[in-house]
């Protein structure tokens, strides 16, 4: 038996540190001795919550359990906001796994111990990643969910001759800017301090596909301007109000907006690869996994002053 040191959420908003014995590992599952844990706009909406915070996680395997096969002791990995899927339902066997109705989502059901804010956990095998040699963990860490996001609606909905538009230069932005570089898209990326009418930039040529990464909405009908005919908007961000756009405009030019979740399995892994192939790596702010440390990171991403990601680790 292992307890693990852990810091949650509470109804307060304050971090509170905790100790927790976790249960014993079923066959599918494995212990994991965590190393490094990201964290990011989507743990704010968390934090009212009795849950352990953080949702990409770095760590070591200490022990497997006797059904699992793709992974053994020692072996650095890393996890993102899933921690098991049904594989039975059609979304799974799509491929699309990310959207299984029946997944333990980070903040939902099955997900109160699990989170990357700790000592150790216990995950499933089934969505643990193996880090790529000679990526560092702290580079990884902000890859297991913000990689994985911006990576879908890249490979998925750009080719490398379209010209890509970026919108907020923060924790989702400046990975998918070098995703996208390093894909051969033509990139354009766009601060949102101080806009309010594109009518006045010029631009050398129109926006193929945009991608909306900032942590809270941003006037859409202000880029219609810049958009080409047939344009895709691929919003990504966590935000909880109504999305709004111009109607017309959408209809007669054919615009179309698609919706992105995280990161499926296969692709994730792929994701990981090119990342390590073409050097991806992360701005980020370094904590101690301590109490104040979490306290600290928590506060600044609160305060939207982090850049660009926080990533706190027990070696720091």
């Amino acid at each position: 038996m292992v307890t693990a040191t852990q810091f949650r959420g509470s109804e307060s908003g304050n971090i509170i540190q905790t100790t927790f014995t976790l249960p014993e590992i079923q066959p599918d599952e494995v212990l994991v001795r965590v190393t490094h844990s990201g964290l990011c706009g989507s743990d704010i909406h968390m934090i009212k919550l009795p849950l352990v915070l953080g949702h990409e996680g770095i760590g070591i395997i200490e022990q497997t359990g006797p059904a699992c096969t793709t992974l053994k002791p020692g072996d650095r990995v890393g996890w993102g906001p899933i921690n098991a899927t049904c594989n039975n339902c059609e979304m799974c066997m799509a491929g699309k796994d990310a959207y299984c109705a029946h997944a333990k989502t980070y903040g939902f059901e099955g997900y109160d111990t699990q989170g990357s804010a700790t000592s150790h956990a216990v995950r499933k095998e089934q969505w643990l990643f193996k880090i790529p040699d000679g990526v560092a963990s702290e580079d990884t860490a902000p890859l297991m969910c913000g990689g994985g996001t911006v990576w879908v609606p890249l490979i998925e909905q750009c080719k490398p001759y379209e010209r890509v538009g970026i919108v907020g230069i923060g924790g989702l932005g400046h990975l998918a800017i070098q995703f996208a570089a390093k894909m051969g898209c033509d990139v354009v990326f766009y601060a949102t301090k101080g806009v309010a009418d594109f009518k006045e930039l010029s631009v050398a040529k129109p926006i193929d596909r945009l991608i909306i990464t900032t942590s809270a909405q941003v006037n859409l009908g202000a880029y219609y301007d810049i958009l080409g005919k047939n344009a895709t908007i691929l919003p990504l961000s966590v935000d909880y109000g109504e999305l709004v756009l111009p109607y017309m405009p959408t209809v007669l030019h054919g615009q179309r907006v698609v919706g992105s979740c995280v990161c499926s399995r296969l692709p994730q892994t792929k994701m990981l690869d090119f990342a390590a192939r073409h050097k991806i790596s992360c701005i980020v702010e370094k904590y101690p996994m301590t109490l104040d440390g979490v306290s600290k990171a928590v506060n600044r991403l609160s305060d939207g002053k982090v850049r660009y990601r926080a990533v706190i680790g027990w070696e720091y």
